[in-house]
């Protein structure tokens, strides 16, 4: 099998495939590429190999941690070839950069699996941890800090307003800090010490720098730094998703508490926390004392999770470098809205029934705006929920409500918080049939705001689902007024919209009982 540029980007769709190799773990994801520059992930796969035990101490890799290498990217290929990849692109980080015999390292996977594998510098990773960061994470507005903690190094990158002020990258991973610094089970004091004097130390003047932009959010990346988020998500009585933990947030007093608890347990005490990765147990100490330090000296209020890194970076930046013939989505200007497009795509949501009744939704949320006492961020989410109501009929039609709100809720849609994600499934949910009743569990598992939200959203939804009953876009344009307790609706036409009418004073009530007011529906001339 070939990994040829030409072969990569030739064709309409193609599948490519990224690998990180890092000093713990190796990772590749698998994704295709359409031809308008838009991709899907199809798999992942993870192999904690290791590479940087004692090599980051020693200088060289060891004979027993090639091998393994090795194996595991044989067996990535293997499963990359299976899945129709054409291309993959692969690189490698801390363990290998700086063993002396990172090269022998090289050869023998290029000899022996056939395999190119490049050895990037910090600066570079830190680049393609942000690309793969801000394609799942919105980093437009106020400063953030995205922090990736790796066996062999850190990297850090400043943000702000979606653009990175600083690149840098640091050696001073788990692996290093926990062989260099800890030999006692649970880690001695002075030990403990010792570290935070060293990491104060060097990341000091560089953290100073930072807090002059009033950093207050950080975003973690990595395996060790999604940990330290899940167990600290567990142990504030939260119930974190274990797959998708795009956007979860812990607040830095409870990484602080989890940190104490972490420098006090014996290993076999750390196991028994729920959430803990059991091969990580041995570095996840070093990890909680970094990151608790790094949101003190910030001042950082909050720890968000990204599950996007390194080798999506790597992915992303194949396809920026390779245009010519792969068109980037650029149709929508943040993560959310990608990622709901995406979905929509991948699930053959492809007409224009729903951009259509989007506008429309659109316009009646704007002009009824003051009477749905909704706050104007709900705007958002009924374009959204309108573009996704019907992804259902993927799976069935007569019950496509319900399939749509399983799909929505359950599909990879970054950006959105869990409530969110359930606000945008309930309103595809209620877009037919039934209005909400109180006694639907995932309805009233919401707070009331949210509650009322998906009323007043899935109102609008209704009315204009139904003034494109026939979806031949006979209603172009709707007009409101209100006099009194009625609100009047005045659509602008082409052709007999008759069908469209009925329908939509039919489905009228949810909204009605939301305003509080009568609707009806006029023809414009």
């Amino acid at each position: 099998m070939g990994y040829g540029l030409a072969e990569a980007v030739g064709g309409a769709d193609m599948r490519i495939a990224a690998v990180d190799v890092g000093s713990n773990s190796i990772h590749m994801v698998v994704a295709q590429v359409e031809a308008d520059g838009r991709f899907r992930v199809l798999d992942r796969a993870k192999d904690m190999v290791r590479l940087g035990r004692k090599t980051l101490s020693k200088g060289r890799l060891s004979a027993e941690a090639i091998n393994a290498g090795v194996r595991t990217l044989s067996a990535f290929r293997t499963l990359a070839e299976r899945q129709g990849v054409s291309r993959i692109t692969a690189v490698a980080t801390s363990a290998v950069r700086e063993a002396s015999n990172g090269g022998d390292f090289i050869a023998r996977v290029e000899d022996d699996v056939g395999l190119r594998v490049k050895v990037i510098p910090g600066r570079e990773e830190a680049r393609l941890i942000f690309l793969g960061v801000r394609h799942a994470i919105d980093l437009s507005g106020k400063p953030t800090l995205l922090v990736d903690i790796g066996g062999g190094s850190v990297e850090f990158i400043l943000v702000e307003q979606g653009e990175p002020l600083a690149l840098e990258s640091h050696k001073i991973g788990v692996a290093r800090l926990s062989e260099r610094f800890f030999s006692h089970d649970p880690p001695a004091a002075a030990e403990i010490a010792a570290l935070e004097t060293h990491l104060t130390d060097l990341l000091d003047p560089m953290l100073g720098e930072f807090r002059k932009h009033r950093v207050r959010r950080v975003v973690g990346t990595s395996g060790t730094m999604l940990n330290l988020i899940g167990i600290a998500g567990h142990l504030q009585g939260g119930d974190p998703p274990e797959l998708h933990l795009n956007n979860f947030a812990v607040d830095a007093e409870a990484i602080g508490k989890l940190r104490r608890q972490l420098c006090r347990a014996t290993r076999v005490e750390r196991l028994k926390l729920k959430g803990l990765d059991a091969k990580r147990a041995d570095l996840i100490v070093a990890g909680a004392v970094l990151t608790d330090l790094v949101l003190q000296r910030l001042g950082a209020k909050q720890l968000v999770a990204c599950t996007w890194a390194l080798r999506e970076g790597v992915l992303l930046d194949f396809i920026a470098r390779h245009r010519k013939h792969i068109e980037e989505n650029e149709r929508f200007s943040t993560p959310r809205g990608r990622s709901v497009a995406r979905l929509a795509r991948h699930l053959g949501e492809t007409s224009e029934h729903g951009p259509r009744i989007a506008r429309l939704a659109l316009r009646i949320f704007d002009q009824l705006e003051d009477l749905l006492r909704v706050d104007h961020s709900a705007r958002e989410l009924l374009e959204y929920a309108v573009l996704l109501h019907d992804v259902g009929h993927h799976i069935d039609h007569a019950n496509h409500h319900r399939h749509s709100y399983y799909l929505i809720t359950n599909g990879e849609l970054f950006g959105f918080s869990r409530d969110e994600l359930e606000i945008l499934g309930l309103v595809a949910r209620y877009h037919r049939k039934a209005a909400p009743k109180p006694s639907d569990p995932e309805y009233r598992a919401l707070a009331q705001k949210a509650r009322h939200m998906v009323r007043a959203l899935a109102g609008i939804l209704r009315v204009a689902d139904a003034l494109d009953r026939t979806h031949y876009g006979v209603v172009r344009d709707i007009a409101a007024s209100r006099r009194g307790r009625r609100v009047t609706l005045q659509v602008t036409t082409v052709g007999d919209a008759q069908l469209e009418l009925w329908e939509a004073q039919q489905r009228a009530g949810l909204l009605q009982d939301v305003l509080g007011l009568d609707v009806e529906f006029r023809s414009g001339s």
